[in-house]
């Protein structure tokens, strides 16, 4: 069984017809957002990195590994042919489903009054972040496979809403209400994608509404930040202590920024090279540093759509589109928890925050998003009379001989011929 299981893992890097060059414009936008989230992870926690670690570098040096092996994965998984992904979406599913199962059960290690991680030594695994790649692959498997048979109710609708509704319910145990949030979003953005009929979508989503408004009304935590959320002034020194901070660094920046590394309130924001991390991006980068880097995210996605309208598969099409899709959710809603658009949720900013699994899955995905936008190179025969003019050739024909004697020479319109 492991011998047929390492043997399936090494089929996955044999030499495929996918060997054409990635999307450049997509790879250069990712390697940059690595390299400016490390700068910028510095830059918010050499203060904590000192006073907790006494280490102005602790972050830094683990955020540079984690984006040099995010590199390494990325490089790796863009040699893939994702079409070789499909017997694996399965299996990869039930396993995200154990990570959930176990942070859940007591094995999960607990941070800010959620048990979202899994340690396994030095390394924290959030299982919520291998789930939503998880689901995009298994999504993306599924509804390629039934076509047109997506627009039945019991076979393109319900079985894919079962399975998504399981990790939501999976992620609300932890507690993640934001994880569980873009997991559905991810599902009904596929389905719609697919061709599941619109007005299915209508009465889901009033019952989901419903039911996500009583976890909130009834979970005193949750509604007690969403009536400080929305009076931060009286609650600035408590419960909105957090996204006061935030507006604060965004309005300090101004236009152009404090510059780098010139911040305040990497002395009073925590967190903040983590959920908050575009609240010092702002105030050291100004307005124009945020908008440059909204930027990337639109450019990146962009690209993200591009390869899935360009794939010669429903496959390759809907695992582009889901991950586009994953990238633009998280952050949007990164950057509108930090401005205080939206009330506080935990949701990194993607390939820029501190984190090594939510960092290394974000890789991945580009990766794969990368082996998509690859064009398969396909050998064909080439004509001769394709390759230029032959080059000249005389050849001097006998056309009779003499054994007896001496040879005659041979005549000019033998030479000629």
């Amino acid at each position: 069984m492991l011998r047929a299981a390492f043997s399936a893992v090494a089929g996955l890097f044999k030499r495929s017809d996918r060997t054409g060059p990635v999307d450049t414009v997509l790879l250069a936008v990712a390697v940059a957002l690595l390299g400016f989230g490390v700068v910028m992870v510095y830059s918010a926690s050499a203060y904590e990195g000192t006073v907790v670690f006494r280490d102005a570098q602790y972050f830094l040096k683990r955020q540079a590994v984690y984006a040099g092996l995010g590199v390494v994965v990325m490089l790796l998984v863009s040699r893939i042919d994702y079409r070789r992904l499909q017997p694996f979406t399965r299996p990869i599913l039930i396993f995200c489903f154990v990570l959930m199962i176990l942070s859940i059960t007591g094995l999960g290690h607990s941070g800010g009054g959620a048990t979202r991680w899994l340690r396994l030594g030095p390394v924290n695994i959030q299982p919520s972040e291998v789930a939503k790649l998880g689901l995009i692959l298994w999504l993306a498997y599924s509804l390629g496979k039934k076509r047109d048979k997506v627009k039945r109710f019991t076979y393109g609708f319900v079985p894919h809403l079962v399975v998504a509704g399981l990790f939501t319910v999976l992620c609300l145990r932890q507690p993640d209400f934001g994880g569980a949030v873009v997991l559905l979003t991810l599902t009904a953005g596929l389905m719609f994608v697919a061709g599941v009929r619109w007005v299915w979508f209508v009465p889901i989503g009033i019952v989901g509404g419903v039911l996500g408004f009583m976890a909130v009304r009834f979970a005193q935590y949750r509604w007690e930040r969403i009536q400080a959320w929305q009076d931060m002034i009286h609650h600035r020194h408590d419960l909105a202590y957090q996204p006061f901070q935030s507006v604060l660094g965004f309005g300090s920046g101004d236009l152009t920024g404090l510059g780098l590394g010139k911040g305040y309130q990497v002395l009073y924001l925590p967190e903040a090279h983590n959920d908050f991390i575009s609240s010092i991006i702002g105030e050291e980068l100004g307005y124009l540093g945020i908008v440059l880097l909204l930027g990337c995210y639109v450019l990146l996605v962009s690209r993200g759509v591009r390869a899935a309208l360009a794939a010669k598969d429903e496959y390759g099409s809907y695992i582009a589109f889901g991950i586009s899709l994953f990238v633009s959710v998280q952050a949007l809603w990164n950057v509108a928890v930090a401005m205080s658009i939206m009330p506080t949720k935990g949701l990194t900013l993607p390939l820029v925050s501190y984190g090594g699994s939510s960092l290394l899955v974000n890789c991945a995905a580009m990766g794969i998003l990368l082996n998509i936008s690859r064009e398969a190179l396909v050998q064909k025969n080439t004509r001769v009379a394709e390759a230029g003019p032959l080059p000249e050739v005389s050849a001097l024909v006998m056309s009779d001989a003499n054994f007896g004697g001496e040879a005659p020479a041979p005549s000019l319109a033998a030479e000629a011929s």
